[in-house]
């Protein structure tokens, strides 16, 4: 089940927790964006196991599919997409916790 998770909690709770719930919420993004585009690929837990193995590459892998499952998603519900992959990818780069923030912002619209 896709939970509606509040972007602005979750930002606070990764700073208060020194990124402790960033990982949490990382592996929850995985699991909601598997669920959301019905694609069972890899799940939550081995996604992060994956992104630390790799020191941080998967991590970028991840955030390109993850806008190709959001764009599968939304074509899924009859809603216009655009390549979105390219973006988190690049947006993960900068920074992952704003990529976090715009994947969750279209998981809640989509749950």
């Amino acid at each position: 089940m896709v939970r509606n998770r509040s972007i602005v909690v979750c930002i606070i709770l990764t700073f208060i927790t020194c990124g402790i719930y960033g990982l949490y919420w990382y592996v929850s993004l995985a699991n909601d964006v598997n669920t959301v585009a019905g694609v069972q690929d890899t799940s939550g837990g081995m996604v992060l196991l994956l992104t630390i193995i790799t020191c941080g590459i998967y991590g970028l892998y991840w955030a390109y599919k993850c806008g190709e499952k959001i764009d599968i998603a939304k074509q899924n519900r009859g809603i216009a997409s655009s390549n979105g992959g390219i973006l988190y990818l690049i947006l993960y780069l900068l920074g992952g916790i704003i990529a976090y923030a715009l994947i969750q912002n279209e998981i809640n619209k989509m749950a």
